[in-house]
């Protein structure tokens, strides 16, 4: 009851917080309209794995895109460490949040970040798509067509978005090394989408994969030769796992080589 209350008060409201030093204390707009978290204190109020995974994932020069970009805790952390020299695509289709990451990236001491925003949903193909504004917190926006998840609890709103393919933004933005995709049930066609990325370009992924949809991303991903792994455990304890978990990491297998104990040494990263 009180949490729902809290939920409804903090609709539409933001305000700025900083991030961990490791990521230059780079300022964001974040809302509680987002994610309920974002009011707590200190690195309390940022996901840790996400944090973790720029940390072990992104560096200097690295063309990263984030799908599904929220408020843009990781848009903001990848770019302050892929710097001037490299580039983040923030795509994001809730019109107000990608308002948001537009007022992040224009803050005075952002502008020596390269950041660029798309407002629009990614899928299977190019159009125009029915987009859900969660009744609850917005980190469970969802497209109209894959339903959303439980953690919804309805939705206050249904607008019209563009959409657009994953290999239509090759189209707009250098080649990505680094892909994050939290799409809230739509990760299957986002990936269906995908094909040159996943044949031609060949980046590292990150992708939140829910219950119903581990099966066919497995598929998907073993198809195109990539590894998948669970990025909550550390590097040093990860095995080429069976099946998609809720995170997983998914690495071409040529940039891999595997020790004798089944974990894994990156060999290469970069994109030609």
């Amino acid at each position: 009851m009180i949490r729902k209350l809290v939920e409804r008060l903090s609709r539409e409201k933001y305000f700025i917080r900083n991030l961990p030093s490791e990521f230059s204390r780079t300022p964001l707009f974040v809302s509680p309209d987002a994610q309920l978290k974002y009011l707590k204190p200190g690195v309390e109020g940022f996901d840790k794995e996400l944090l973790n995974i720029v940390s072990e994932y992104i560096s200097k020069g690295d063309v990263v895109w984030d799908i599904g970009s929220n408020v843009g805790v990781f848009a903001f952390a990848a770019a302050s460490i892929a710097g001037r020299n490299g580039h983040v695509l923030a795509v994001e289709p809730d019109i107000w949040l990608a308002n948001l990451l537009q007022k992040s990236a224009r803050l005075h001491a952002n502008q020596n970040l390269s950041v660029d925003v798309l407002p629009a949903a990614i899928a299977d193909s190019c159009g125009i798509a029915n987009f859900l504004v969660a009744d609850r917190g917005r980190a469970s926006n969802a497209l109209a067509k894959t339903g959303g998840r439980c953690q919804m609890g309805g939705y206050r709103e249904k607008n019209l978005v563009p959409m657009f393919s994953l290999d239509d933004l090759l189209k707009i933005s250098a080649k990505p090394n680094f892909i994050k995709i939290d799409v809230e049930g739509a990760e299957v066609n986002v990936l269906q989408g995908a094909q040159e990325i996943l044949s031609d370009v060949r980046p590292v992924i990150y992708c939140e994969v829910g219950v119903p949809y581990r099966a066919e991303i497995t598929e998907i991903f073993r198809a195109a030769d990539y590894k998948i792994f669970d990025s909550g455990l550390p590097q040093a304890s990860r095995f080429d796992i069976e099946k998609c978990g809720f995170n997983t990491l998914a690495y071409p297998s040529e940039s891999l080589r595997f020790n004798d104990s089944g974990t894994f040494q990156v060999v290469c990263t970069t994109r030609s």
